[in-house]
């Protein structure tokens, strides 16, 4: 099934390494009971609205990934909110500070979703670009999604979708009631070690120069989300590993 090429989001090396500091300096603040307030940055593309998914690992294993599909904020505080719900993936124990040293930071900018008109679950697996694709799938009534990414761990697409399917607790029998869109990331990474926590200082500025304005603090207690339950592009926090 041929579909149309999606582009990546674009994003600059210093654009990205601003965002992947950022995401660290949140769990950083985070773990030393710190405030911590993003500075508004000078660069517009980090000031649009974007949607993103921050993703914490430890030795290769995951330790939190969490993001939003839809746009709803700027990208920068869209990072900042994903970080710091990544380090309390309800899937998972929360992020603990003896942690730190060892965390790889991942920042995943996503493009917007495409449906992907695939009638069952074999012709979406045909329709999918292994190392490429991110897919949700959605029932109506909840929805599941993989990033880019978990091609890594399982390069057939029928084990991808599989996999997908598992998580959004579905059978291969509920394949056709299903609805599929596809989208594209570009990814930035941090990985460990990290110097220790005492030695960590939140970056004076952003790499690029930042604006010196104070955004609000991303912090996901004040922050209202809407019904997970949605239809893909409601900007609900989503798990994405």
């Amino acid at each position: 099934m041929g579909l149309p090429e999606m582009p990546h989001p674009e994003l600059t090396p210093n654009q990205g390494a601003a965002l992947v500091a950022l995401a660290a300096h949140v769990v950083a603040a985070r773990l030393l009971d710190q405030p911590f307030q993003p500075a508004e940055p000078a660069e517009s593309a980090l000031r649009t609205v974007g949607s993103s998914f921050v993703t914490l690992e430890r030795a290769g294993a995951l330790r939190g990934c969490v993001g939003a599909l839809e746009p709803t904020r700027p990208l920068y505080l869209d990072v900042a909110r994903n970080a710091l719900r990544a380090m309390a993936d309800p899937r998972l124990p929360a992020v603990a500070a003896d942690e730190w040293c060892a965390l790889d930071v991942s920042v995943s900018v996503l493009s917007e979703s495409q449906p992907i008109p695939a009638s069952g679950i074999e012709e979406l697996a045909s329709a999918l670009r292994p190392g490429v694709d991110g897919v949700i799938l959605t029932d109506g009534r909840r929805r599941a999604t993989f990033l880019p990414a978990v091609w890594q761990r399982m390069p057939s697409a029928r084990q991808f979708v599989a996999a997908l399917l598992l998580k959004g607790g579905w059978s291969r029998a509920d394949g056709p009631e299903l609805m599929a869109w596809r989208y594209v990331a570009t990814e930035v990474h941090s990985p460990a070690p990290r110097p220790p926590l005492a030695e960590v200082s939140p970056p004076a500025a952003w790499v690029g120069a930042g604006s010196g304005k104070s955004s609000p603090a991303p912090d996901s207690a004040t922050s209202s989300a809407p019904d997970p339950s949605a239809q893909p592009g409601a900007g609900a926090a989503d798990p994405g590993a």
